[in-house]
Order: structure tokens, then C-alpha cells, then sequence
């Protein structure tokens, strides 16, 4: 159902990123997402940081047109869709590259009195891109990297995973999908759940744009469990 929603208030959090916080509130599980429409600019889909707001990064056209809008302006809005993040264990990771945060964010806010500890390693190009920072209220452990490293360590979130994923009873992923293919990797598919990005376009299963093996990512997921991966990503011809 396509529902119309004003923007309340747009702010910068990061350098090309803004938050768009909305007049209303959807209920939704961290990990799900909503397909947003501008009127001659077309529909895109981005996961939901909070009940009522978005967070983008401007990459092309459409993102572009959404950065011109402001308070009272509207936006067209169907969702929230898909299979979102699972509570599972007690001492987390939650591991986002770049623009990955915002379903992490959502996590920590909503869930951090689940987990009896959480450690989030997030990592971007450089200090100006790393996002809702004020995550830091919602976790226990905060460690950053950065390509050029302006922020915490130099290098990649998935190097301090390497080397501490003994430490989590579970691992949660969002970011580019090199990142998320080596943090599959590194936990052998096991202990972990990914939220994988394809190209959709309806967002409910229906044009097969989003394929990825045997699922259809808008459907089926876009979080997945790691070992329904192990098989399509490893084997893609099967």
C-alpha cells in the first residue's frame, strides 16, 4: 500500500549523507526496508534506520532529487517489505561498511537491551563518512576503521573481525557485498546474518530484478542467515 509521508526535518549526519526524519512511524523489524517514490525521479528502496526516518547517501539522480527536499516537502512510501534481522546470542558484533549502518543503527536502538553485549566495528573511506554516530549510546564497544585512517584503525571492518570473531556469539552485516562475502567467509557462514543488496525494483518479489541463486533478495530476504548463502554464493551456477 503506497502511503504519503512529510518529511519533518533533513539533516546532514556525514559527509553526502542526510536523515530524513517523517511525520509518521512505521512499524518494522531492524533490517527491513521501505521502496520510497519521488514523482519524476522514480522509486528506490532503503532500509529503515528508526521507526521514522531514513538515511541516504547521495550517489545519482534519484538521491539527488531527494537531497532538494526539506521540511513539509512529501515523499510516497510502500512497506516496510522483506525478512529483517533475528536476536540471537548475547554477545554480538555488529559489523557495517559505509552506508551499511543505517539497519545496525536500527538494531542497537531498538534491541540493545537484548544482547548482554555489543560491539560494533564500523568502517568507512575517511572520518567525514562515518554516520549516526551517536550510535555509541546504544552499544557497549565501538571500534573504527578507515581507508585512510583518519578514524581508528587503518584498514577494514572485516580485518578486526578476523581477528576477534571468537569473541561473538553472533555477527550482524550490512555494507558493500565484498564485505559482506569475506565476513561470510571468515565465519564460515555459521553464527552470522547478512543483509545482501540487489537491484529491486518492486520490492515484493514479483519482477525478479533482485535474483540472487534460488532467493529473490526483496522477498527472501534482504537478511539472510549465512548458511542459506553458503550454497548460492559459493556455487552460483547451481
Amino acid at each position: 500500500m503506497l502511503t504519503t509521508a512529510r518529511i519533518k526535518e533533513a539533516f546532514e549526519v556525514a559527509y553526502n549523507v542526510k536523515a530524513f526524519k517523517l511525520n509518521r512511524k512505521f512499524e518494522f523489524t531492524p533490517g527491513q526496508f521501505v521502496m520510497v517514490w519521488i514523482p519524476g525521479a522514480g522509486e528506490k528502496p532503503f532500509s529503515l534506520a528508526d521507526e521514522d526516518m531514513l538515511v541516504v547517501k547521495k550517489v545519482g539522480p534519484f538521491t539527488s532529487k531527494l537531497f532538494e527536499l526539506g521540511a513539509g516537502d512529501r515523499l510516497w512510501i510502500r512497506g516496510p517489505y522483506g525478512r529483517g534481522f533475528e536476536p540471537a546470542g548475547e554477545r554480538i558484533a555488529l559489523v557495517a561498511g559505509g552506508i551499511g549502518i543505517p539497519p545496525l543503527y536500527a538494531l542497537a536502538r531498538r534491541w540493545n537491551g537484548k544482547f548482554r553485549r555489543i560491539t560494533l566495528i564500523y568502517g568507512a573511506k575517511s572520518r567525514k563518512e562515518l554516520a549516526l554516530m551517536d550510535v555509541e549510546r546504544y552499544i557497549d564497544e565501538l571500534v573504527t576503521t578507515t581507508d585512510d585512517g583518519s578514524s581508528g584503525i587503518t584498514g577494514f571492518p572485516t580485518d578486526v573481525l578476523r581477528e576477534r570473531k571468537d569473541e561473538f556469539d553472533q555477527v550482524y552485516v550490512c555494507g558493500p557485498e565484498a564485505m559482506l562475502q569475506e565476513a561470510l567467509r571468515i565465519m564460515d557462514y555459521s553464527r552470522i546474518q547478512v543483509s545482501m543488496e540487489r537491484r529491486m525494483k518492486c520490492g515484493i518479489g514479483v519482477c525478479g530484478s533482485c535474483n540472487l541463486g534460488k532467493y529473490l533478495v526483496c522477498r527472501d530476504g534482504p537478511v539472510f542467515k549465512g548458511e542459506e548463502l553458503r550454497e548460492v554464493l559459493e556455487n552460483p551456477k547451481v
